[in-house]
């Protein structure tokens, strides 16, 4: 990823979508301890329900066990807030341990995500008892439900409108974006932004940045980020705040409300970066260690039903990123087969990996072609390829797709890397294009083409020579264009970036070359209204 932004900043520091948005309900049980199952959202293929279990006794409830059957062509595939189990069609769902007793007058709503159009469950029971007191459940697709008005809502009504789902992938293309821990600190940037910017709808794939990889093992990056941190009403994705006693919080518990939201969305545990790939070197000594530590931390109970896989993001294996490896053009190879074997072939295994694409570079230093099999796809970072790490120039796009006239180093451009990953038999369909959501600029600058001489990096918001697009749009707006990406020069200051016009050209060139889908790096760069991410989106459609 960025090469700048793996030195993290580490410093600074669903309210229930309503049901009439889907107007699908079945109500068990009169009076007393009622269940309503409802339809959140249906697309056919898929849907997301929820069950809402009130108590309109006078006393408290301290367990629950609700079993049911569903209709031929629905099927449960993932549930949360409750223990569910099945034996075919039969389906019990009982409640969590962590759950406390549930008080007079109070609800508490469990969810799930099912194949299939939404279908009323039969034969409801809750606790051993027909929900309906010994009358016959309700079955109608269309019944209202049979809670109690007295009983009061215990959840604010939701501060957004209900996201209107689409189905995964413009054209069946990916859309990955990263979501960089540490921007919850100085950059405010929370998981919520990731709805209320609405990209959430068109991003099939969040990438989390960065577990950690120390002492041959996959470990926490960022504990207080990542599970710890309390987020108030105004904060959380779904206008609910935390509590201090529930077991998982931070942006975690974010994720888990987001894909609660958008249940097409799988979100993916990315270790390394630039700057944690180190510990990679003593995960290859034994790869099946480390597999199966990053399991159990992927896995752990706290968090499992948040993440559908791992990333790796290795810089750069056999080669030199922030420090330098040695283990073997295998290593990788091994890592990844290792990886593969522990999480099963249900779980998405990924690799963001260099996009060096000269003779004798990094892509030949590894045998990537070797680990394609084990791996859903590959990520060639195709950015940071330009940048004022060399602080006296030229000029040059960081991010260019093909070669031109003048580029400072041969095999240093998108194409360069995409055709080399190919020639060595990777499959075209597992790789994805890297765009960054940011530009890389120098000061001092005379020339307003590319290839001018500078005297160091320009300034930016939080790293000297790098700016967000969405600061650069309005600050250094794109005067030229070269080899498929934007440039602008402002003053003495010369940046180069995409632009939502040369993202769409790079998209054209993906869907031609008949790659995956985009990647990007990362969500917190984009504007408030996801300009870059709509045009990956548009652009593969």
């Amino acid at each position: 990823m960025k090469r700048s932004l793996r030195r993290a900043l580490w410093a600074g520091a669903v309210a229930a979508l309503t049901v009439a948005a889907v107007p699908v309900t079945s109500a068990f049980g009169a009076g007393s301890v009622t269940a309503t199952f409802a339809a959140v959202q249906d697309w056919g293929t898929g849907h997301e329900g929820r069950v809402t279990i009130a108590n309109g006794t006078g006393a408290s409830v301290d367990t629950w066990r609700i079993e049911f059957d569903l209709p031929a062509g629905t099927t449960i595939s993932s549930a949360w807030d409750a223990d569910v189990t099945s034996s075919g069609n039969h389906y019990v769902a009982v409640k969590k341990s962590w759950a406390g007793p549930l008080a007079p007058g109070a609800t508490f709503n469990w969810g799930y995500n099912g194949t299939g159009p939404y279908k009323a469950p039969l034969n409801c029971t809750i606790n051993g008892a027909p929900c309906g007191g010994g009358g016959t459940p309700t079955t109608s697709p269309t019944a209202s439900p049979t809670v109690s008005p007295t009983v009061p809502p215990t959840t604010p009504p939701p501060t957004t409108p209900p996201p209107t789902t689409t189905p995964p992938g413009p054209g069946g293309k990916k859309v990955v974006g990263y979501f960089a821990q540490w921007g919850v600190y100085g950059r405010n940037y929370h998981v919520k932004n990731i709805h209320t910017s609405g990209s959430a709808a068109k991003l099939t794939h969040i990438l989390y940045a960065f577990g950690n990889t120390t002492g041959g093992r996959c470990t926490i990056g960022d504990s207080y980020a990542d599970y710890e941190k309390a987020y108030t009403a105004a904060d959380s994705v779904d206008g609910v705040a935390d509590t201090w006693d529930q077991p998982l919080r931070g942006s975690f518990n974010q994720l888990r409300k987001l894909k609660k939201m958008y249940p097409h969305l799988k979100v993916i545990w990315s270790f390394g970066g630039w700057t944690w790939s180190g510990g990679f070197t003593q995960a290859a000594q034994n790869p099946a260690a480390f597999a199966d530590s990053c399991h159990r931390l992927v896995e752990d109970p706290r968090w499992a039903d948040v993440f559908d896989g791992i990333d790796v993001d290795w810089e750069y294996p056999n080669a030199c990123g922030l420090t330098c490896d040695s283990s073997g053009p295998n290593a990788f190879k091994n890592l990844v087969t290792a990886l593969r074997a522990k999480f099963g072939s249900a779980a998405l295994v990924t690799a963001a990996i260099t996009a060096d694409g000269s003779t004798g570079g990094k892509i030949d230093a590894t045998d990537y072609a070797g680990a394609a099999p084990q791996l859903n796809w590959i990520m060639p970072m195709t950015y940071d390829y330009f940048g004022a790490f060399n602080a006296q120039g030229p000029t040059a796009p960081h991010s260019p797709l093909y070669s031109y006239a003048g580029i400072p180093q041969q095999g240093f451009w998108s194409d360069a890397a995409i055709q080399k990953l190919k020639s060595k038999g990777i499959p075209a369909e597992k790789l994805l294009l890297g765009i960054g959501f940011y530009g890389r600029g120098w000061t001092g600058v005379t020339q307003t083409a590319p290839g001018g001489t500078a005297t160091g990096p320009a300034p930016g918001t939080y790293e000297q020579g790098i700016e967000d697009y969405k600061v650069l749009k309005n600050t250094c707006p794109a005067t030229g264009t070269v080899a498929g990406t934007a440039y602008a020069k402002c003053g003495a200051n010369w940046w180069s970036y995409d632009t939502p016009a040369t993202i769409g050209g790079k998209m054209t060139y993906a869907k031609n070359q008949g790659l995956g889908g985009a990647f990007f790096w990362e969500l917190s760069g984009d504007t408030g209204n996801g300009e870059l991410i709509g045009a990956i989106k548009g652009g593969l459609g």
